[in-house]
């Protein structure tokens, strides 16, 4: 009887803290328990009127689907060959090229000013958002409220996760005011990134470039800024003009799963990887640096070298996976462009 009684308590307990929980979840953002200090940031350390702040809190809406969607680890949990046959496609090399051409003067003008290879320019925008095609339909500020007040009543609290969606909260309401914005129509993906390269809000306000001189970066419709937005987030990034990102590499005994997909800035060299059994299929300085990666292929493991610049690209999205997408469908757009041109 008494294990019963303790049984009821317990799960009484629990359901009071859920239906707690729900309720805040669902409630007014102005008056969410944890919108105080935000309000008050940006009040006195940036000037916001009170009342708008709290106005636009009001506005925001708790989405249940953009938990869902960060607790759903797709990308993290796809093999290798399942990851790559979303993103590297005939269909997505097609539109690439297609994209490239109708901004081909735009690729060539960013590759001199910011000395970013437009086959990586091209690709990130497709991976991204499919050239404009999908580029979300969240509010942002839905999006960024919800993540950053309420995400860890449903997970377990994960404070570096709230700390950025807060600071992204911040950075929306100031790029806001910077750009004459409404942030209550602004859109975006479930976790509040951005355009045709998908920013976030700190992002657009420390790489987004008004490339075409109207007066207004402009991410979202306009393919010219966001073509100048990427090379100028790239080469702030540390991009290396006219240097390699990548290799196949084969290996004569099994790696150490612990030396394999690092994205972090590479400390090693080729000789360094070469020393440890690694043969990559291309010819680099024995100095450059570089890090070991392997894949899971359909039918075996595949390894691969990344350069410098892949860890560049890393730095969009810090996944091996996601940068070797990239690279893979910048290389597949263009050889085709070699190819029908046959001068490469």
């Amino acid at each position: 009887m008494k294990n019963f009684i303790n049984n009821t308590l317990a799960a009484c307990t629990i359901f009071i803290a859920a239906m707690i929980f729900a309720t805040v979840s669902l409630a007014d953002y102005s008056e969410h328990p944890e919108a105080t200090a935000f309000v008050e940031t940006m009040v006195t350390k940036h000037n916001f009127d009170r009342e708008q702040v709290l106005n636009w809190l009001a506005q925001a809406n708790h989405q249940k689907s953009i938990v869902k969607a960060m607790s759903r680890p797709a990308e993290k949990a796809k093999p290798w060959y399942e990851y790559r046959k979303i993103f590297v496609t005939d269909t997505r090399a097609d539109r690439g090229i297609e994209f490239w051409q109708q901004n081909k003067e735009t690729l060539a003008k960013a590759e001199r000013e910011f000395g970013v290879d437009p086959a990586i320019i091209v690709s990130i925008i497709g991976v991204e958002t499919n050239y404009g095609r999908n580029t979300g339909s969240y509010k942002v500020i839905d999006a960024l409220a919800t993540l950053a007040f309420d995400y860890y009543t449903y997970t377990e609290r994960r404070e570096s996760r709230k700390k950025f969606f807060t600071i992204q909260l911040e950075h929306l309401m100031l790029l806001a005011r910077e750009q004459n914005q409404d942030p209550l129509a602004l859109k975006g993906s479930y976790a509040g990134a951005m355009g045709w390269g998908q920013f976030m809000p700190n992002s657009y306000r420390n790489y987004a470039v008004d490339y075409d001189g109207d007066g207004f970066a402009d991410i979202w419709t306009n393919p010219t800024d966001a073509i100048g937005s990427v090379a100028n987030y790239f080469t702030k990034h540390g991009w290396q003009k006219d240097q390699p990102v990548a290799t196949r590499a084969t290996i004569d005994k099994t790696p150490s799963s612990e030396s394999l997909n690092k994205m972090k800035r590479p400390t090693a060299t080729i000789a360094d990887l070469m020393a440890q059994g690694y043969k990559p299929v291309d010819t680099f300085a024995p100095s450059s640096k570089a890090f070991p990666m392997s894949f899971a292929a359909k039918y075996g493991t595949e390894y691969w070298i990344g350069m410098y610049n892949f860890y560049v690209i890393g730095r969009y999205n810090p996944r091996t996976k996601y940068a070797m997408a990239v690279y893979q469908l910048s290389e597949l757009m263009r050889n085709r462009i070699c190819a029908s041109a046959q001068n490469c």
